[in-house]
């Protein structure tokens, strides 16, 4: 394709990053663009298998101290997240899925579970929500390192992490670059910490990550070309 015509499909505004850090190479601009959307393809499959089984190790756990509609019973009436106004967001986002399926006859544990946004999972490590749920989630990371004076691998070291991974996954849900640095200039680092967070807590789960993602996991290899354009 003409770059005129990408250009015109992508908009001229989108594709100036890409641009600039191409030279104004236009031939290796629609390169770049063109390996961002696989790279980010590649990216979204690594964080959605994480989600998943982050979600379930989290329900797992909770089912264990509050039983199977944990989820929902923590927004009704005297909920746990009903006892602090910080945690508003939280309960806003739950009571909202639950009322809709709950209108339209479809509620369920499991529904109400993958109505779920990554925020929430992200949210029940921070200090106010693991607190009111009794202390219990870390024990989803049995393979999680120790303390130490030099770090503390505790529920604000999650919740850090897991925010890190967020931001990766809400640029590409808004179709935003993840093949530049703060400066504009080709630099897949960015992505490459992600990866190395999800991969390191898949195996703080006990989770297999090599086998589970066999024939998917090609970040590595799309992170490298793109180095090379």
């Amino acid at each position: 394709m003409r770059y005129d015509k990408f250009e015109e499909i992508f908009s001229a505004e989108r594709m100036r990053k890409y641009n600039y850090a191409c030279s104004g190479n236009t031939k290796r601009a629609m390169t770049l663009y063109r390996y961002n959307l696989r790279l980010s393809q590649e990216m979204f499959t690594m964080i959605s298998c994480f989600e998943v089984a982050l979600r379930n190790k989290i329900d797992r756990e909770m089912r264990i101290h509050f039983g199977n509609d944990w989820l929902r019973d923590s927004v009704m009436p005297s909920g746990i997240l009903t006892h602090d106004h910080r945690t508003r967001g939280s309960k806003l986002i739950i009571e909202k899925a639950y009322n809709e399926l709950v209108i339209n006859n479809l509620y369920s544990h499991s529904k109400l579970l993958s109505e779920m946004e990554f925020g929430v999972w992200k949210y029940m490590f921070n200090n106010v929500q693991y607190r009111l749920y009794g202390r219990h989630l870390l024990h989803i990371f049995p393979q999680k390192p120790k303390s130490s004076l030099h770090c503390q691998y505790d529920n604000t070291y999650v919740f850090n992490e897991l925010h890190s991974i967020n931001i990766i996954r809400n640029r590409i849900a808004h179709h935003e670059p993840i093949c530049f640095n703060a400066t504009s200039q080709i630099d897949t680092n960015q992505a490459l910490s992600c990866y190395t967070r999800i991969m390191t807590m898949f195996q703080w789960m006990e989770i297999d990550a090599g086998a589970m993602l066999y024939g998917l996991d090609h970040v590595g290899d799309v992170c490298g070309k793109i180095m090379c354009i």
